[in-house]
């Protein structure tokens, strides 16, 4: 990770309940800014989540109660940090639901809840393809989400990378079920475009 990180300057490695921030950094930063980039896709934004990340536990210690490991009650912490920027993209990113479904049915056929055969999504045939083109194609996917409306983005992220379920995503960025099942068909749509434009 850049070097932006910095240590705690307290010059002990003391324990505290069984924590030890004085090694944060060392031990879990790249692990804290990997998670978050590859949620948002920002390295700066991604730094300043690690850091409120381990400001925010400092101030939370006399909470941790043992019960995980500490990467993962600091991974909790940032996880809730990067949903409240989906939040915040949802309440100033959102378009009219009358907008998304504009010409919806060019590509779905309402009565198979599914892709019209015309429209068929291609193959990528990354399955085929070794780990690097494997991360070639992730590079094109992250580029391709930066394209996606925030809102867009956040619905889909939630959903396919943190394995989300509906109600949970609805109730987080505060949509309706319906307004949820718009945006991952818009997401999928869009996404889909641009990567056979730039993998297939």
């Amino acid at each position: 990770m850049p070097n932006e990180i910095t240590p705690f300057e307290n010059g002990s490695d003391t324990y505290i309940d069984g924590l030890n921030p004085s090694a944060w950094v060392d031990l879990h930063a790249d692990h804290l800014y990997a998670f978050a980039f590859k949620r948002l896709n920002d390295e700066e934004l991604a730094r300043d989540l690690v850091q409120e990340t381990f400001l925010a536990a400092l101030e939370k210690v006399n909470a941790f109660k043992g019960e995980s490991s500490e990467r993962t009650w600091l991974t909790a912490i940032i996880k809730y940090k990067i949903i409240d920027v989906y939040r915040k993209r949802a309440k100033t990113n959102l378009k009219t639901f009358s907008e998304l479904q504009t010409d919806e049915t060019e590509f779905f056929d309402p009565d198979l809840n599914n892709w019209k055969k015309e429209h068929w999504p291609a193959p990528f045939g990354i399955e085929d393809q070794d780990p690097l083109n494997n991360k070639e194609f992730n590079s094109i996917l992250q580029r391709c989400m930066l394209k996606l409306p925030p809102l867009w983005s956040s619905v889909f992220t939630m959903r396919h990378i943190d394995d989300g379920g509906t109600d949970h995503i609805c109730q987080e960025l505060n949509i309706t079920s319906s307004n949820f099942w718009v945006i991952i068909h818009r997401a999928k749509v869009n996404l889909r475009s641009c990567l056979q434009k730039n993998w297939i």
